[in-house]
C-alpha cells in the first residue's frame, strides 16, 4: 500500500482524552480527494490504525489538509499513544483515504455515535445537509465534558443533534429511537456493546439489513483478556493450525502459506465470511445477525475466534 510522508502542522486539545490533529504535506499541496465517512491509515508503533477524516462541510475535493481526532487509551494498542507523543512539526506515514462507510445518497439518514465513534458523522452529516437530504445525528456519550465537537456539533445541526448522556435524563434509548426510525438507514459507529444492541434492535425491528451500516472503532481483533489457543483445520487439505492469543485466524492462516480473500480485518466488511464446518465460532464481528451467529454455520475470520477447542472451516 503506496504511504505518504505529511507533516503534523496542528494539534488541538478537545477533551481530557481527545485531540484533534491536522496534517498536510511537508512541501504543500493538495491532498486526494474523499468521500464522506472516508478514513485514513496512520502508521504508529507496531502496524498501522485507522482513523476517521473529519470534515465541516462539503468541501472535501483536492484538501490542503486532513484533520482527525484521536482519544487516548490506556490499555489500547498503542496507536492512541503513539499519537498523542506526537508535536507539530513531526511527520507520520499515510495511506490514502479510503471509504468503507459511506452514505446512500438521498436517503433519509439516522446518525448514531458513541463516543470517538462521533468522527465520522460530522463529515456524513455535512454532506447529507449538502445535498439536502433530512438526517438527525444521535450523539451519546458518559457526559458532555468527554464529547467531542458536541458545541460545533450544535452549531452545525441544531435540532437535528440530539445529545445523549449517562449521566442525566438525557440518555440515550434505543428502543424509542430504533422504533422511531421509519425507513430511514441508521448509521452507527462507537464500541462494540453500541453496535450490538443497536444492530439486534433494528434486527428484531424488522428493519433491512441494506438500511443498516456500521463503522467499527472497537473490534476485539488485538485479542481479549481470558482468550485462549484453538486449532483450526482446513476442510480441504487437512492442515492443522494453532491460533494463540493476541493473533487472528488470518494472520495464523498466511503464515502458513494459505491464501485469503479479505479487506477491513476488523469484522465490519464480510469479505473474508468463510463456513463453518465443525465447532463453535466466538463471534467478534458486526456483520452477522443475531440469528446467522446463534446458527454458528458461518464466521468472519478477520476477528472471530472460537469457544470450542477446534474449528474445521470450508477453506
Amino acid at each position: 500500500m503506496t504511504k505518504q510522508t505529511l507533516r503534523v502542522m496542528r494539534i488541538r486539545p478537545l477533551t481530557a482524552r481527545i485531540s484533534e490533529f491536522t496534517l498536510a504535506a511537508p512541501q504543500g499541496g493538495a491532498l486526494p480527494d474523499w468521500d464522506a465517512g472516508a478514513h485514513i491509515r496512520v502508521d504508529v508503533d507496531g502496524g498501522d490504525r485507522a482513523y476517521s477524516l473529519i470534515a465541516w462541510d462539503d468541501a472535501r475535493t483536492a484538501p490542503g489538509q486532513f484533520t482527525i481526532a484521536v482519544q487516548q487509551e490506556e490499555d489500547g494498542a498503542g496507536g492512541s499513544k503513539f499519537m498523542h507523543t506526537r508535536k507539530e512539526g513531526d511527520e507520520v506515514q499515510v495511506a490514502a483515504p479510503k471509504c468503507d462507510f459511506p452514505v446512500t445518497p438521498g436517503a433519509h439518514a439516522v446518525l448514531l455515535a458513541g463516543g470517538i465513534g462521533i468522527t465520522p458523522m460530522i463529515s456524513m452529516a455535512a454532506a447529507l445537509r449538502a445535498q439536502g437530504t433530512p438526517a438527525t445525528l444521535h450523539y451519546a456519550g458518559r457526559s458532555r465534558d468527554v464529547m467531542a465537537y458536541a458545541d460545533e456539533l450544535a452549531d452545525m445541526l441544531g435540532g437535528d443533534l440530539h445529545i445523549h448522556c449517562d449521566d442525566d435524563d438525557s440518555a440515550l434509548d434505543l428502543d424509542a429511537l430504533i422504533s422511531g426510525m421509519g425507513d430511514r438507514h441508521l448509521y452507527i459507529c462507537g464500541p462494540k456493546g453500541l453496535m450490538d444492541a443497536a444492530r439486534s434492535r433494528a434486527e428484531a425491528a424488522g428493519i433491512p439489513a441494506d438500511r443498516v451500516h456500521v463503522e467499527l472503532f472497537d473490534n476485539g481483533s488485538a485479542g481479549q483478556e481470558g482468550d485462549q489457543p484453538f486449532e483450526v483445520e482446513i476442510a480441504s487439505t487437512g492442515q492443522t493450525f494453532t491460533v494463540p492469543p493476541g493473533k487472528t485466524i488470518i494472520e495464523v492462516l498466511e503464515e502458513g502459506g494459505i491464501d485469503l480473500i479479505y479487506d477491513c480485518q476488523r469484522g465490519d466488511c464480510g469479505i473474508c465470511q468463510t463456513d463453518v464446518i465443525e465447532g463453535t465460532p466466538d463471534h467478534r464481528d458486526v456483520v452477522l445477525s443475531d440469528a446467522e451467529k446463534a446458527e454458528g454455520k458461518v464466521m468472519q475470520i478477520c476477528v472471530s475466534r472460537a469457544k470450542s477447542e477446534r474449528l474445521v472451516l470450508d477453506l
